[in-house]
């Protein structure tokens, strides 16, 4: 089995927990957007954040990738007003906070007392299907995925 190695090594070992989402079908793009916004946040509420968005009472502000996209109602977050729901990437990062909550508390730390120190996505292994077209040419269509990393710590 392979080594995993995370991106950083930040903390304690003994007052941090981590977890890692491999290969997630989610979009590079908005991840490292989504990792952008809940740096530095509690874990509770990152997942409050997440659920805002997937019931569409708060957008995710796209400051990078923000090309062509409409502005949202409303005062702008953080500068922007351009703005995007990704409901998929938010049901992952909901996973993952989930997964990093139990891993501290299995190391015997306070889940309610949890700060993401670290949030890291990158791109993942692509996947190729192939759509057939008549007997000679077929269109390959890729689908992306996402490797999303967090370490939390308990604050003080």
């Amino acid at each position: 089995m392979a080594e995993i190695r995370y991106q950083a090594e930040v903390g304690k070992v003994s007052k941090t927990a981590r977890a890692m989402l491999k290969n997630a079908p989610v979009s590079v793009k908005y991840s490292t957007e989504i990792c952008k916004q809940i740096k530095t946040r509690p874990v509770n509420k990152a997942i409050e954040f997440m659920q805002r968005i997937i019931s569409h009472e708060e957008y995710l502000p796209l400051k990078r990738y923000n090309k062509k996209v409409a502005h949202r109602k409303g005062q702008a977050k953080e500068g922007e007003k351009a703005g995007r729901y990704p409901e998929k990437v938010a049901k992952a990062f909901i996973q993952i906070l989930e997964l990093a909550k139990t891993n501290a508390d299995f190391k015997g730390l306070d889940p309610e007392k949890l700060l993401i120190i670290h949030a890291y996505a990158n791109m993942g292994m692509n996947r190729f299907s192939y759509q057939s077209k008549g007997r000679i040419a077929g269109k390959a269509r890729r689908r992306n995925a996402t490797n999303i990393e967090i370490i939390v710590q308990e604050m003080k």
